[in-house]
């Protein structure tokens, strides 16, 4: 919004040149974000501990976490109104790679809070707090995936570069292109579901997913302003797409915001994300991702996410195993893993939480810049 109120002044002053810079912008929407959840954090947190908005407690966590029963959450919104208004004062709000990018981080973050206010309600009512119905969480999440992928590929973002298409890393101007557009849009309703589900599974801990998201927003700011800039993407081999710069602010406003977050969400933590958050988050970085073509950077910029979403499955189906073929009783003695998610595994095996958290960061920033070396190992 700054943009479009400055940028007709900039012949007469001069000094308003740097509102051209998208690195200027991007540092500008870092900051505001960061204020915004420091000024806007402390009423939030007093109208949800009003409200009793207190999280529960999923099954199967250590016992360590019953006290947790008695911190807010949904604390999402802190980090989401932060990232929204940054977003629409630093960024050309009318950028299709923008409002996609809003578009989805708020549908995703409509199902999260529908979800928390059902389990805050059946808690009120003594009934089981199973939330939103899985199915038609699911539902929600895919339908926004379908309509992701067949817009992309109807409307191609970049006018070099079929919609129904992706790149691969480590390879020079590589395009892999889907002879059967159907599929794309599967893989990205895939894309998008699956990372805002792991997002979803990694929020366990005090400040872990808020930590692993900004991490992974950081790199991905980067990526898009090296994709978005002519010069550079011809250096480092790889495709440029016109005015995908853009998202640069985007995901600096959601990299400032989830740092303010962390105020409120380090250990002990005063509020928790919950599912408005997690799943907003989640389905804000895919979709970044999908639209920069870069799928396969979340691989390593995710890789604790997919190693949480796999310790979930892995115990599932193990456990299902042993139930049908050998009891009830040898599968509750042979789990692969002492909790699930992962997070909770080592904790049950004597982790404190911080240790855990600490850790899991280190390997997301490992992750980070295995992904930023993709970037010259072509």
């Amino acid at each position: 919004m700054l943009y479009y109120l400055l940028v007709p002044l900039i012949p007469t002053f001069h000094v308003l040149n740097v509102f051209t810079y998208i690195t200027f912008r991007a540092a500008g929407a870092v900051v505001t974000a960061i204020l915004l959840s420091f000024l806007i954090g402390p009423p939030i947190l007093r109208r949800l501990n009003a409200a009793a908005n207190f999280q529960v407690v999923r099954e199967g966590t250590p016992d360590s976490h019953v006290i947790k029963g008695k911190t807010p959450t949904m604390g999402g919104l802190i980090f989401l109104i932060s990232a929204l208004i940054s977003t629409l004062l630093w960024a050309r709000v009318f950028s299709h790679y923008v409002l996609i990018a809003l578009v989805v981080t708020a549908w995703m973050g409509g199902i999260g809070f529908i979800d928390d206010m059902l389990k805050l309600k059946q808690k009120r009512l003594g009934l089981k707090n199973e939330g939103l119905v899985e199915r038609n969480k699911l539902l929600g999440q895919v339908a926004m995936g379908l309509a992701l992928g067949t817009y992309i590929w109807l409307y191609p973002l970049s006018p070099n570069l079929t919609g129904a298409s992706i790149t691969l890393p480590f390879y020079k101007y590589v395009l892999v292109g889907f002879t059967i557009p159907v599929t794309y849009v599967l893989f990205v309703t895939f894309i998008l579901t699956g990372v805002s589900n792991a997002v979803n599974l990694t929020d366990g801990l005090d400040g872990l997913a808020a930590g692993l998201c900004a991490i992974a927003f950081a790199v991905m700011a980067i990526f898009a302003y090296l994709i978005g800039r002519v010069d550079a993407s011809r250096y480092l081999g790889i495709f440029y797409m016109q005015h995908a710069g853009v998202l640069t602010i985007f995901c600096s406003a959601m990299f400032g915001a989830l740092i303010g977050f962390l105020w409120f969400n380090t250990f002990p933590a005063q509020v928790f994300m919950g599912d408005t958050g997690s799943l907003a988050l989640g389905g804000a970085l895919g979709a970044v991702a999908i639209m920069l073509k870069s799928e396969f950077l979340l691989i390593f910029v995710g890789i604790v996410f997919i190693a949480e979403t796999m310790s979930v499955l892995i115990q599932r189906f193990v456990f299902k195993y042993h139930r049908r073929t050998r009891g009830l009783e040898y599968a509750q003695q042979h789990r692969v893993f002492k909790r699930a998610p992962l997070h909770h595994h080592f904790e049950v095996k004597g982790w404190s939480e911080q240790q855990v958290v600490v850790r899991f960061w280190i390997i997301g920033i490992i992750g980070a810049f295995l992904a930023l070396s993709t970037l010259k190992l072509r």
